[in-house]
């Protein structure tokens, strides 16, 4: 698919005026249908619907069901240890690029700032399971706008940089939140799910709500897995509260990555925008960077398409370049609370902080050491 390319000053001044609109616009498509609502004639091994009215769970490949005879040939498998906790790490230099090749006793992890003692280590490459969360509403990403054409740009490039054996899920969201396609890596089913995204429906960007339940229905899978959020940053109309949402995140430990799109338009709107329209995405840019740091991910905010392959390559990396930790905790209560995770590099002869040089010119070098803010404590079975 070709997306239309946004030049001229003209467009680029419409592009302004809707997103000024966007912002303070109310759901009138009461009677329209949601990008994200499911066929009518769903195929014959479609989940049903839940009891509750909930969306029906993600029907996976990777579920213990569609696993239970091929247990050696999955490639993401579901935890049933209760006292071993994974930590995935990410170190990056100042570029954000990973480092490599840190020797496991340099990490040092603290719970609720009692060291522990690592009992795994690893840093094989594995496949990427991602879930890709878009916003798909009628507020910013109308047929033919510049936001219309910036997601699906994003969407498909970042598809077309996922390795053969990785899985992804397409899910969009308005004001509900739906699976376009399951984890696969079937790019065909992938396609047919992005070629779904043409006319959204309602205004509403329920953000949270699909975060939370989308990291809910991942929380399970182990391996390299990730949330991909392609959206504005702004909520209208969740269930869920900015603290629900955030708490939902910290404990299902998916790590969650953010584009932020729609950057020149804020810049070209600035002007015309109210105080509280201005704070309405600065607080968007606040939220997304407070999701990606308590999960182990990152936010990005790139103000121009050309950005975006370098981004994508940075999270593929990231993904694909972590280190593997796991512990046996020293508290082993089975109380169900949040237990506080620090991870750090540390010199193992001096117990000081670990310093890092350049391999070229040996200058020191600053780097950021990236993992799940903490982890709920499984509750003791009744």
């Amino acid at each position: 698919m070709k997306i239309p390319r946004f030049k001229t000053l003209l467009v680029a001044s419409a592009a302004s005026l809707l997103l000024i609109a966007g912002v303070s616009a109310q759901d009138d498509s009461t009677g329209s249908q949601t990008v994200a609502r499911p066929r009518k004639k769903p195929a014959a091994d479609s989940p049903a619907p839940t009891s509750d009215g909930d969306l029906p769970k993600i029907p996976s490949k990777l579920s213990p069901k569609a696993t239970k005879d091929h247990e050696g040939d999955a490639d993401a498998t579901f935890s049933v240890e209760a006292n071993v906790v994974n930590v995935d790490v990410q170190v990056i230099d100042p570029h954000g690029n990973p480092i490599p090749n840190i020797p496991r006793d340099n990490f040092r992890i603290l719970e609720d700032n009692v060291p522990q003692t690592l009992t795994q280590f690893s840093t094989s490459e594995a496949p990427m399971t991602v879930a890709m969360v878009i916003e798909f509403s009628n507020r910013f990403q109308a047929f033919y706008t510049s936001g219309w054409a910036e997601t699906l740009t994003a969407s498909y490039g970042f598809v077309q940089s996922l390795k053969p054996e990785d899985y992804v899920a397409i899910i969009a969201y308005d004001l509900r939140t739906t699976i376009l396609s399951d984890f696969s890596n079937d790019r065909s089913k992938t396609s047919e799910a992005l070629s779904r995204l043409r006319i959204p429906g309602f205004s509403e960007s329920n953000m949270f709500d699909a975060l939370a339940d989308t990291a809910d229905r991942m929380s399970k899978i182990e391996g390299r897995k990730a949330i991909l959020l392609i959206a504005s940053g702004i909520d209208t109309f969740s269930k869920l509260t900015y603290d629900k949402a955030r708490k939902a995140l910290q404990e299902a430990g998916v790590p969650v990555y953010s584009i932020e799109m729609l950057q020149v338009e804020r810049i070209m709107a600035e002007g015309y925008m109210g105080a509280s329209q201005q704070l309405d995405f600065l607080q968007g840019d606040n939220e997304l960077k407070t999701f990606a740091k308590e999960t182990g991910g990152q936010a990005y905010f790139p103000r121009f398409m050309q950005e975006l392959p370098g981004v994508f390559q940075q999270i593929s990396q990231s993904l694909r370049n972590q280190y593997s930790l796991g512990y046996s905790p020293n508290n082993q209560a089975r109380d169900g609370k949040f237990r506080k995770l620090t991870v750090q590099l540390v010199n193992p002869g001096t117990n000081q902080p670990l310093k890092m040089t350049d391999a070229k010119t040996g200058k020191p070098i600053k780097y950021t050491v990236i993992a799940k803010a903490g982890y709920v404590a499984p509750r003791a079975v009744e």
